[in-house]
Order: structure tokens, then C-alpha cells, then sequence
């Protein structure tokens, strides 16, 4: 296997670390092949004697032929009993022969449930080096990168443990809280505006205050910005909205408000935190500015990128960080989750509806379930949470997926992992080399879906975004939506709740409202269409229209419920009941399609990664 990049605190220049770190990329991604056979290899030999493979009659083979044949392809609810038992403090070798170090769990943000993913210690030292590639790669596009610092916004969630005393936690706050993060040494690329301390924080409101504080006080010296998904950025600066005030005070006096109590953040603020009247005023001078268009290279002039995930149903946030930073690029340097990270995104400063992801064949055993295979088990009513027999021979190496196709994610991992569906629907953009690189698509199952409909999130991110521009003329925009599939009415319709933003005294007339409805409608696909017109199955769609704050409150909530204030992604499509109740608490209005949206017999509109478990 191709040799991996050294560590960083060895003594050798930054030049030679970043071509060490592209050769290491050149040779995993030419000998993409070579690399996964080897790989599978090695998970299979480590892990031969887990109960998991002996009870599927692999008994100590290795090759790709006999692990296709005989490992079912499965999901998460396949593997929960055997979780259920590692959690429970059973320490034989049920997926792994290493020991489970800790579970990494699911953001949890569209249902009640969160999802345990097993890792071992060693996966710590993968994701670490895995980090260490991002910015040799950016240093390839924007030059300098070591000569300041990165202003990230950070977070992490207190742990819980499993019944048999295993952590359980998100995979960032995991990496946050391990020595490879809190003891890493000197590196110009690792260093940032925010103190340890003030990341491993586990008060949401003093570690944001801190980090920000932190920012503003060494703004000269920030050359890139960001926070895992462009939502939490943009939380961010909103919270800077609305407390520049006490901010600036604490620049300006030198002293750290009162409502920072946990000491050893207070401790390592005070190090960088001087008074600093001049700074304070400079400020103040532009929070004030009746616009905060363009803040952030305002407050943070040398700001090169922003450095955020705007993939997937982060898109919609695109405007507002162009609004926020004058149009400074958007990177989206990694593609990952708890299962596993997957991939690199090899040309950083490519528009953000161009970013494609180069899987890393030494991160994971990778295969791909074509989406009209999904389609087609979707269309005959059978959901294909378990597959074995000659179904497994369709799926698909890294190697051979094609250009232009689409396919679900599956992973192997060393962790014990075994031809597990991840959910995601990829589509092939291009190759580095032999190795693949995908646009992400979708969430295979963040649906809404009444009847025979499915409505995947990318098509009502679109079917929302051509009605948001309705409001345009009244001077107001869409700050943020969710849907529910409604079936207590028969028939049951789509429900979409809605926070607006007004920026004038213009009143949105009924009637205009009413009309985004249809037009919602009008831009979902021919089965949802037929639904409403031919079959009658499908009520008109309704938008409840909430009072402004709901959707920090929806986040708080689900804070308080175990999510992640790292990984916490707005949920598109949500089930979970008290998640409902509350933003039905807080409606203001509501509005319904006042018509039928057109449909011609005969159409048929196949949405691919609309299939939901």
C-alpha cells in the first residue's frame, strides 16, 4: 500500500509535508484497484474470527468473489441486535476482534432515534491522517494558508454511556475530545482563533461567545473561516447580530463578561483578550451599518475562503453566505459521517454545484448499489433492507462505477462495518486517476411521502425555492422551512412550515402565499402530481407560516434531545412527534394550494433516490 504522509511534528519543512501528503494522494488514487482488494483483505484477515463473518459461513476467506457472495447487503436496523449487545457490555467479538473503543453516533435531527456506529482506536489515527491531506490540497489552489489563522467555529456535545459503559457520542466531538486534536503539535495549518478551551466547551452559548470573542480579537490574523455545515456558520454570525455590543465592551474594557462562568474557558481567553479601545470602535462602527452585507470581509479583511459543507440541503444557504462575505468562495474541502470517512475534494475553489468528492480507497471497502436497482425493488413494494444470493453480484466496485450513474453508498470498514448502506445517492462526476469522484445527491431517505409519491429533498429544496421567489416583490425571503407528511387528514397532504424574514412594512397578501403553495406543487414530480388530480390519494398542500426564532428553537430542541451542535442539519422531512408538536405550537398562519396543479395522463416521472426505508 502506498506510503501514508508522515506525521506532522517531524522535522521537515512545510513544502516537503504537502508533497508528501498530493504523492500519497497520486499513488492511492492510481492504484484505486490494487488499494481496495488489499484493504477488504486485511479487514477480512484482522477480523476472521468474529461472530459476524462466522455466521456467515465466510470461515477465514478474504477474496472479493467469496466476501460478494456470501455478506448480505444491510442497514442499520439488520446490524441492531448485535449493536444492542456490544452496548450492552457484551465484549466478544461480535463485528470486530478489535475492542469497540466507543460508539460515534448519528446526528439524529428527522426522528426520535439516534444511531450507534462502532470504531476501534485505530480509527482515530485513519480520520487524523485523513485531516492531514485537506490542506495540502488548498494550499495548491490559494498560497499562504500558514501565515495566519483559521477563525472555526467548533462545538462539541457531552457524552453519554452505554449500558455497558462504552462512550457514546458524535465523531467530531470524539475527535475533539482525543489527544490527536487537544495535544497535536505546532502546526500552521491546525492553528486557530479559537482555544482548546473554548471548542471543548459543552455550553453551546460560552463556547459560541468565546470563539467569537476569540475571532474579532485576532481579526488581522484570520485568513479563512468556517464551521462544518454552512447553517452552523451562518448561526454564527448571527449570533454576532445580536451581541456586538457586550462583544465590543469586552474588547473594549479587556475584562470577559460575566456570563462566561466556565473558568477554564475565562482562563484561556484572558491570554489573547487586552483592551483594545481601537479595535472595539472599528466594530461597533460596522455592526452598526444599517447592512450587514459583505460583514464578514468587513470584520475580517484578509479572509481568503469560507470554508463550510453547502452540498446536499446546505445549498439553500448559499445566498446568505454570498450576502454575508461579498462573494468569497465556498469550500467544501470533505465528505464524511459516522460510519466512515469517505473522500477529498481535490479542486476546493470549483463553484459549490460542482463539488465532487475523490473517495479514498484506503479509508474503506467501497461498493455501489446503482439507483435504478433501488428504483426497481422500490417500485415492485419491496424495500431491500437485506440482499443476498445473485442480488449481490449487481453491486458495483470503485473502480467500475460509471460516469454519469448514480448509486448508493456501501461501505466495509475495519471497525465491523460489512457491506453496510450508508443512505447516500451519489452521482460519478469525473476520475482522479482510477479512482472516482461523486457529486453528493441526496439522503436516500429524507422523503416526504403520502401515498405512491416520494419527494427526495433535493426536489423540495428546488419546488421551494422557485415559490420563495414570490416573495420577492414584498421585500421579504424564506429564512428557513421543514415539512411533515400529514396523514391525519384524509387524505393526508404535505404540511411546510415556514419562517420569513420581512425586511420593509410590505404585508404578503393571502392570496400570495396561497399561490406558493401551487407553485410547490406545481414543481414536484408527476406521481405526487397524480396523486392530487387523478387519484384523489393527496391533499392540497398546506404552508404553516411560524413565528420567527422557531427553527433555533427546532435546534435547541433537539440539542437538548442529544443531537450535535457540530453535525445538526435543519431536518427537511420530520416525523419525530414532539418535534412536530412544538412547531405546530408556533404557528402564526397557514395557507392551502387553492387549485389542483396540472398533470397530463400518460407521464411518468421516476425520481431515483426517492426510495426510503
Amino acid at each position: 500500500m502506498p506510503e501514508a504522509p508522515k506525521n506532522p511534528s517531524e522535522d521537515v519543512t512545510l513544502e516537503k509535508r504537502n508533497n508528501r501528503a498530493l504523492q500519497f494522494l497520486e499513488d492511492v488514487t492510481s492504484n484505486a484497484d490494487q488499494v481496495q482488494r488489499r484493504v477488504l483483505a486485511e479487514i477480512l484477515s484482522c477480523n476472521a474470527n468474529v461472530e459476524y463473518l462466522q455466521r456467515h459461513g465466510l470461515n477465514g476467506r478474504t477474496d472479493n468473489e467469496t466476501f460478494k457472495k456470501l455478506l448480505p447487503v444491510v442497514c442499520y436496523d439488520d446490524l441492531k441486535h448485535d449493536i444492542e449487545r456490544i452496548a450492552n457490555g457484551d465484549a466478544s467479538p461480535i463485528l470486530c476482534s478489535k475492542p469497540i473503543s466507543e460508539f460515534l453516533t448519528s446526528s439524529g435531527t428527522s426522528g426520535g432515534e439516534r444511531k450507534l456506529m462502532p470504531t476501534i482506536e485505530e480509527e482515530m489515527d485513519r480520520r487524523t491522517l485523513f485531516y492531514s491531506l485537506q490542506m495540502p490540497v488548498m494550499s495548491q489552489f490559494v498560497p499562504g494558508l500558514d501565515k495566519g489563522k483559521g477563525m472555526y467555529f467548533y462545538f462539541i456535545k457531552s457524552e453519554s454511556k452505554t449500558p455497558g459503559g462504552l462512550v457514546a457520542r458524535p465523531v467530531l466531538t470524539s475527535y475533539y475530545k482525543s489527544a490527536h486534536f487537544k495535544d497535536r503539535p505546532y502546526d500552521p495549518y491546525t492553528n486557530y482563533t479559537s482555544p482548546n478551551q473554548t471548542i471543548l466547551c459543552a455550553d453551546s452559548y460560552q463556547s459560541m461567545y468565546s470563539q467569537l470573542l476569540c475571532g474579532l480579537i485576532q481579526n488581522q490574523e484570520v485568513l479563512r473561516v468556517g464551521a462544518v455545515f454552512a447553517s452552523g456558520f451562518i448561526r454564527a454570525i448571527r449570533f454576532l447580530e445580536k451581541h456586538w455590543e457586550v462583544l465590543c465592551n469586552d474588547i473594549r474594557t479587556g475584562i470577559l463578561d460575566s456570563k462566561i462562568s466556565d473558568e477554564s474557558v475565562r482562563e484561556s481567553v484572558a491570554k489573547i483578550l487586552k483592551p483594545n479601545p481601537e479595535l472595539a470602535c472599528y466594530i461597533e462602527l460596522e455592526c452598526r451599518k444599517g447592512s450587514w452585507k459583505g460583514i464578514i470581509p468587513r470584520l475580517w479583511p484578509n479572509t481568503k475562503y469560507i470554508d463550510v459543507i453547502v452540498t446536499g440541503t446546505m445549498s439553500q444557504y448559499i445566498p446568505t453566505l454570498d450576502y454575508y462575505s461579498n462573494g468569497l468562495p465556498l469550500v467544501c474541502t470533505m465528505y464524511g459521517s459516522s460510519e466512515c470517512y469517505f473522500g477529498l475534494n481535490l479542486d476546493p475553489l470549483c463553484k459549490p454545484n460542482e463539488v465532487a468528492y475523490t473517495l479514498l480507497p484506503t479509508m474503506a471497502y467501497f461498493e455501489f448499489l446503482p439507483v435504478n436497482r433501488i428504483a426497481e425493488f422500490a417500485d415492485s413494494g419491496f424495500e431491500p433492507l437485506s440482499m443476498t444470493g445473485e442480488q449481490d453480484q449487481e453491486l458495483v466496485d470503485l473502480v467500475d462505477v460509471k460516469l454519469g450513474e448514480e448509486y448508493e453508498l456501501v461501505v466495509t470498514t475495519y471497525a465491523g462495518l460489512y457491506r453496510y448502506r450508508v443512505g447516500d445517492i451519489l452521482r460519478v462526476a469525473g476520475f482522479k486517476n482510477k479512482a472516482p469522484q461523486f457529486n453528493f445527491i441526496c439522503r436516500r431517505n429524507v422523503v416526504l411521502s403520502i401515498d405512491s409519491d416520494k419527494t427526495n429533498e433535493v426536489e423540495l429544496q428546488n419546488a421551494v425555492k422557485n415559490a420563495a421567489e414570490c416573495l420577492l416583490p414584498f421585500d421579504a425571503t424564506l429564512t428557513e422551512y421543514t415539512g411533515y407528511a400529514d396523514t391525519s387528514t384524509i387524505p393526508g397532504h404535505y404540511v411546510l412550515y415556514w419562517e420569513l424574514s420581512r425586511n420593509g412594512e410590505t404585508l404578503i397578501p393571502p392570496s400570495v402565499l396561497e399561490d406558493c403553495c401551487l407553485v410547490i406543487e406545481e414543481s414536484l414530480n408527476s406521481v405526487y402530481r397524480q396523486g392530487r388530480v387523478s387519484d384523489k390519494s393527496i391533499g392540497p398542500l398546506e404552508i404553516k407560516v411560524v413565528e420567527n426564532g422557531t427553527f433555533d428553537k427546532l435546534m435547541d430542541f433537539a440539542i437538548s434531545q442529544g443531537a450535535s451542535i457540530n453535525q445538526y442539519k435543519t431536518p427537511r422531512c420530520v416525523k419525530y412527534t414532539p418535534i412536530v408538536e412544538l412547531l405546530n405550537s408556533r404557528v402564526v398562519s397557514n395557507y392551502f394550494s387553492p387549485k389542483c396543479p396540472k398533470w397530463a395522463p400518460g407521464h411518468k416521472q421516476w425520481c431515483s433516490c426517492s426510495v426510503q426505508e
